[in-house]
């Protein structure tokens, strides 16, 4: 990943108090729409104390984001990022990759060759973010892969989640060609809107999407790279 400077005024600190994993989970509870159960200040406090990634994103003293990420099995040397946020004030503004690279730079100092985590594949500037800019690789499209959840971005909506997987000293995962990409499933813009004003459309979407996933998984292809026009890309593995 290429250097990224942190911002003046901005610091990452670990949640190395119960004060700091209270905050933390009301922050993230903020940014998940008021769900206090998406990350729990007793589930978040065991997985800092037992030596797992938990950190807090502050502009001065004011925490506006936090990221927990927790180590998978021994021999696989790699560790899963659970959940990521920055407060809705401070998106936009470089911070998420602010916070990857320091989980990032935290992984590797720990003999960590590789970190994994879900997101949905409705939301471009995620998907942008994790192929386009970090250079993920996809390696599952998991079909409502929590059940359903009651936090205010995802209540009402099935948790389709795509998987990434980020091997961290490699080279960042190039987005294919045009001669390589045999197809291509397009997601709407801004889908956190859609889900606002016409939640009918995005839950079509959401079938869409699927749909059009599965088919070309099933006929043997995968998911090369994501294009902002054309949505996901597909190449023959």
């Amino acid at each position: 990943m290429a250097e990224t400077p942190t911002p003046p005024g901005i610091d990452i600190r670990p949640l190395d108090t119960v004060d700091a994993v209270h905050l933390a989970s009301a922050v993230l509870a903020e940014v998940w729409g008021g769900d206090r159960g998406g990350m729990p200040p007793n589930l978040l406090r065991a997985l800092a104390h037992s030596g797992n990634y938990a950190v807090g994103l502050y502009e001065g003293e004011r925490m506006v984001g936090a990221s927990v990420a927790f180590f998978g099995a021994p021999a696989e040397r790699s560790m899963h990022s659970h959940i990521t946020g920055v407060l809705p004030d401070h998106q936009s503004q470089g911070l998420g990759r602010v916070l990857k690279r320091h989980q990032q730079e935290w992984a590797l100092a720990r003999d960590v060759g590789r970190i994994t985590w879900t997101f949905d594949p409705l939301v471009a500037r995620n998907a942008h973010f994790n192929l386009r800019v970090l250079g993920t690789r996809v390696t599952e499209y998991l079909v409502n892969h929590y059940g359903p959840m009651d936090d205010g971005v995802n209540r009402g909506d099935e948790t389709d989640r795509i998987m990434v997987s980020w091997a961290l000293a490699a080279p960042p995962v190039p987005t294919p060609g045009d001669e390589q990409v045999v197809a291509s499933v397009e997601i709407p813009h801004d889908i956190e809107t859609m889900r606002r004003e016409a939640p009918a459309d995005a839950a079509a979407w959401r079938r869409r999407v699927r749909e059009g996933v599965l088919a070309n998984v099933a006929d043997g292809l995968a998911i090369g790279g994501f294009d902002d026009e054309r949505g996901y890309l597909f190449v023959r593995p």
